[in-house]
């Protein structure tokens, strides 16, 4: 069995780019058979309402292979209600902080308010995942050039991952939080340290795309650069060879696609969106290169399978 905890549908006005139905297609071909949707969708998924929408769209067939996360707002009455609906509801996978503006509108920049989250969940008894889109926005630098791709990964310069992260594990030891953070899309050898280091004091996981394991800085500098514009950016070779090494020796706990497929249209031309299709990645790198890697069944099974059920729990993971 191999899960993808981490995809991007986009059913509704967005339909055209990503739906529920299609992207089991490309999972079977990856041999993947349960994925977790995320809620920045056009429009969030942020409620109990939002949820049963959602399961709608699935196909009765898949019912047992899809699951989704609630995104949580600055409302402290809502972070209360989808902690309860995550707890409740098997279908909801955990919770989805973003600390840092990406795509979508769940951006939650303010590390107050980002604190108080914490203490939210944890007086309301959740022990579930809170997954987090770590990247702060005060270390953002205004760059961006589309003519020259390469400035995405300035624009979003190494610290923003590592300052974000630094917040989030300060943030969940102040506040006593009792359940699992994970660190999603994880970018850089320092970030894996610093994981690491947290896991002495909290429950605290990290996942790898594929992107990130195969690609570096180098792919923004190819004429069709924009095509490989992706939050948090692709990193130098250096931090790249780093995560292959983090995931042999079991330092990340798994792989994520973050499969976001945007139209050419959209990637080339303004709004110049980030995010890769990664699902078409996962056969190879899985099936074919991670041996390569040195890494055996066990080894696989736990980065693609094992190690997220333990996390979420059978009950998440049928």
């Amino acid at each position: 069995m191999r899960i993808d905890p981490h995809v991007h549908c986009r059913d509704g006005a967005q339909a055209y780019k990503e739906t529920i139905a299609h992207v089991l297609r490309p999972c079977d071909a990856a041999g993947i058979e349960t994925v977790f949707d995320m809620p920045n969708t056009e429009q969030p998924i942020v409620s109990a309402a939002d949820v049963e929408k959602r399961l709608r769209l699935v196909p009765r067939s898949a019912a047992n292979r899809y699951r989704l996360y609630l995104g949580v707002t600055s409302d402290e009455a809502q972070v209360r209600s989808a902690a309860a609906l995550a707890m409740d509801r098997p279908e909801v996978a955990g919770l989805k902080l973003y600390a840092g503006e990406s795509v979508g509108s769940l951006a939650i920049p303010d590390p107050a308010v980002q604190k108080r989250i914490y203490e939210i969940l944890q007086a309301a008894g959740y022990r579930g995942v809170l997954a987090v889109h770590c990247e702060k926005e005060s270390a953002f630098k205004k760059c961006f050039n589309p003519e020259a791709p390469a400035t995405h990964a300035e624009a979003r310069p190494p610290e923003s991952e590592t300052a974000s992260i630094r917040d989030q594990c300060d943030m969940a030891r102040a506040a006593g939080y009792e359940g699992w953070l994970h660190i999603c899309h994880i970018s850089l050898a320092a970030s894996v340290e610093q994981v690491v280091d947290a896991r002495r004091q909290l429950k605290v996981t990290c996942g790898v795309t594929p992107h990130h394991l195969l690609w570096s800085t180098v792919m923004l500098k190819r004429p069709d650069g924009l095509l490989y514009k992706v939050n948090p950016p692709l990193r130098p070779v250096a931090d790249t060879l780093a995560l292959r090494q983090a995931l042999k020796q079991g330092h990340i706990d798994w792989i994520e696609t973050d499969h976001a497929p945007h139209p050419v249209s959209e990637k080339l031309h303004p709004p110049y969106l980030s995010g890769y299709p990664s699902l078409c990645l996962y056969p190879k790198l899985v099936g074919e290169i991670l041996p390569q890697w040195g890494m055996d069944e066990t080894a696989i099974d736990a980065v693609t399978c094992h190690n997220i059920r333990k996390t979420f729990g059978e009950r998440k993971c049928p």
